[in-house]
C-alpha cells in the first residue's frame, strides 16, 4: 500500500468562536483507504503555521507505505531539522499525520485502533465538563458571580457529569478575560472572589463532585501557592497549569506548599519534554494532547513512561471531533488513565458538524465505539466550504 495524496483542510471559523477553526489531515492510499488526523492548533495564534507545517510534511509522504508509521514518525522527527526541537507547530504537524496513519491501520485490519494498541482496559470512559466558567450549554457567556458558577455546576451535573473543570482566576470582577494582574501576589479581593467561586461549586455539587482547577498558566509560583492554599478546604481533584508550562522547578516548588495534585502537559511536546516533570515528580497528572505532542505513536510512549513514575493521565482534548476520537482510542487502553476531557467546544453544534459521528457522553461516560480506525471521519460537505491544500 502506498500514500498517493495528502490533503490539509483548514475549516472555517465558527460564528460564535471567530478564532476557532480546526485543521485536519486526510491521507489517501492506492487501496482507497483514507486516514483522518488533526493538527492540534485550532485556537491560539498558530493556525496558519500549522497549515504550512502540514503541507511541508505532506510532501515527504507521497509514495511511502502508510503502515510504516514508526518509520514515518522518526523521519519527520529526525530528518526535518526543526522536528527535534519539540516545538508546538512542528509536533502538531507530526501529530496530525500520525493519527491519520493509525486510522489507516485500523481500517486496513477492520478494527478499532485501541485493539492495535493493546485492547480495552475499560469499557466506558469517565468524562468531566470542561471550562464551566464559560457556562455549560451557554456558549461565550463569562461567569462573574459565584452563584453563576454554582448554576453552571448544576447544569453540568444535570447532564450527567460527576466532575467539572473551572478556571476561577481567568475572569475578573468586570467580566474581562485574563485582564487581572495575577503575578507577584494576588490582592485579597481577588483571592476572595476566586475562593467564593470554588466554594459555590462545591456547595452546588456536594461531596460526590470532583473539581479540577484550571489556571491556564496565568499565575506564577507565588500566586499559584496563594490560590492552592485558599482552595485546600474544597478538596480539589487537581490543579492544572498553575505556572509557566515548561518550568518543572516551579511546579515542584508549588507542589511542596500546596496540598492539591498538580497537572500539566497540553503545551509540553514529546517524551523529552515530559521527562523532567516525571523524573522530579513535579506533576502528578500529565495532560499530553495527541494532536500536538506527537500523535498516537508518541502519546502511547509518553503515557507508558508516566506509568513508571506513578503519574496519572488525562489527555488534553480541545479541538475538532478527530482529536476527541483519537484520545478515546488511547484512553481505552492505558492503565493509568484518570478521566476524559469534554470541552465546552465539544458540544458546540458547528464543531460537532465537522465530522460524521457525534460521540458525546451519556450520564458522564463515553461508550467506546467499535468503528474501525479511530472511529471518526471528516464530513464530506465540510471540504466544500474549507480551504483544502492537496499534495500528490
Amino acid at each position: 500500500m502506498k500514500i498517493t495524496k495528502v490533503q490539509i483542510v483548514k475549516t472555517q471559523p465558527i460564528k460564535k468562536k471567530p478564532n476557532w477553526y480546526p485543521i485536519f489531515v486526510l491521507i489517501h492510499t492506492d487501496e482507497g483507504i483514507v486516514g483522518h488526523g488533526e493538527i492540534g492548533l485550532a485556537y491560539g495564534k498558530a493556525q496558519s503555521a500549522g497549515v504550512g507545517q502540514g503541507i511541508e510534511y505532506a510532501k515527504m509522504l507521497i509514495g511511502k507505505d502508510p503502515m510504516d508509521s514508526e518509520a514515518i514518525w522518526n523521519m519527520l522527527h529526525r530528518q526535518t531539522f526543526w522536528g527535534m526541537s519539540g516545538g508546538a507547530v512542528t509536533f502538531a504537524g507530526i501529530s496530525g499525520i500520525d493519527i491519520a496513519l493509525w486510522d489507516i491501520k485500523g481500517k486496513y485490519y477492520q478494527t478499532p485502533v485501541y485493539q492495535l494498541l493493546g485492547g480495552k482496559s475499560r469499557k466506558k470512559i469517565r468524562c468531566y465538563a470542561s471550562q464551566i466558567q464559560l457556562g455549560w450549554g451557554q456558549k461565550g457567556y463569562r461567569h462573574i458571580e459565584p452563584e453563576e458558577y454554582a448554576e453552571a455546576t448544576r447544569q453540568a451535573m444535570e447532564a450527567g457529569f460527576s466532575a467539572v473543570k473551572v478556571d476561577p482566576i481567568g475572569i475578573d470582577d468586570q467580566g474581562g478575560w485574563m485582564e487581572w494582574d495575577t503575578r507577584g501576589l494576588l490582592r485579597n479581593r481577588q483571592l476572595s472572589l476566586i475562593e467564593k467561586r470554588v466554594a459555590a461549586i462545591r456547595e452546588a455539587g456536594g461531596e460526590d463532585l470532583d473539581i479540577i482547577i484550571e489556571a491556564h498558566s496565568s499565575t506564577d509560583a507565588n500566586t499559584a501557592i496563594q490560590v492552592g492554599k485558599a482552595l485546600a478546604p474544597y478538596r480539589c481533584f487537581y490543579f492544572e497549569e498553575p505556572t509557566q508550562p515548561l518550568n518543572s522547578d516551579m511546579y515542584r516548588e508549588i507542589r511542596s506548599q500546596v496540598d492539591i495534585p498538580l497537572a500539566g502537559g497540553e503545551r509540553i511536546h514529546s517524551r523529552w519534554g515530559f521527562r523532567p516533570f516525571l523524573e522530579d515528580h513535579s506533576i502528578q497528572v500529565i495532560q499530553p494532547d495527541l494532536c500536538n505532542t506527537g500523535g498516537i505513536t508518541e502519546g502511547k510512549k509518553i503515557c507508558d513512561m508516566a506509568a513508571v513514575y506513578d503519574a496519572g493521565v488525562q489527555l488534553h482534548v480541545c479541538g475538532g471531533p478527530i482529536s476527541n476520537a483519537a484520545a478515546i482510542q488511547l484512553e481505552t487502553v492505558i492503565p493509568n488513565f484518570i478521566i476524559h476531557e469534554t470541552h465546552e467546544y465539544a458540544i458546540v453544534p458547528e464543531n460537532i458538524a465537522l465530522c460524521k459521528y457525534n460521540d458525546q457522553p451519556e450520564n458522564g461516560f463515553l461508550e467506546v465505539s467499535d468503528r474501525p480506525g479511530i472511529g471518526q471521519e471528516l464530513d464530506e460537505d465540510i471540504l466544500k466550504c474549507s480551504e483544502v491544500y492537496t499534495i500528490e
